[in-house]
């Protein structure tokens, strides 16, 4: 890889995590699990697109985490590093498997959110002990991940076009 495409996407997998922390951060609406609906998973699921494979996932898993961080919420931290680096990864994958077309970006979107959900469900579990009080989470990250899939596509499909800058790992 030139040095000069690895500057670029270093810059831009920072960007993109400072921005996925910033809309993580930007509107909080607490959840009954004990989390927080935002809009960071807009900012995941356009990093995984449009940076691929390592530099979107580590976008995607460093921004919320640091969000999490920033916000008193550290007990999320591991899981959010986690479920954020699996959701852009699987965004990443089916995305890439079908040439990143849009319906593959809501097809990747959707697969991704599931993870998200999962995920949260999971270590809403681990916290609480119980899977009917983690289950309470559930519907707000359902909206979350809606709403992420919503703009993430148009919005990732309007910077492709423009952003000939970087260009996504294979």
């Amino acid at each position: 890889m030139k040095a000069d495409r690895r500057v670029r996407l270093l810059v831009m997998t920072a960007l993109f995590a400072a921005l996925s922390a910033a809309a993580t951060l930007v509107i909080r609406i607490p959840s009954p699990s004990g989390g927080y609906m935002n809009l960071g998973d807009t900012v995941v699921l356009m990093g995984a697109y449009l940076l691929g494979g390592r530099y979107g996932v580590a976008a995607g898993a460093i921004g919320p985490a640091l969000a999490d961080l920033i916000s008193g919420y550290g007990v999320y931290v591991p899981g959010t590093l986690c479920i954020k680096a699996l959701m852009a990864l699987a965004a990443w994958l089916i995305s890439r498997a079908f040439n990143r077309k849009p319906l593959a970006l809501v097809l990747s979107g959707a697969a991704a959110e599931a993870v998200m959900i999962g995920g949260y469900w999971l270590y809403d579990t681990l916290l609480s002990g119980s899977a009917l009080t983690a289950a309470a989470g559930i519907p707000s990250n359902l909206v979350q991940g809606a709403f992420s899939i919503i703009v993430s596509v148009p919005l990732t499909l309007a910077l492709r076009r423009k952003l000939s800058l970087v260009k996504a790992e294979k």
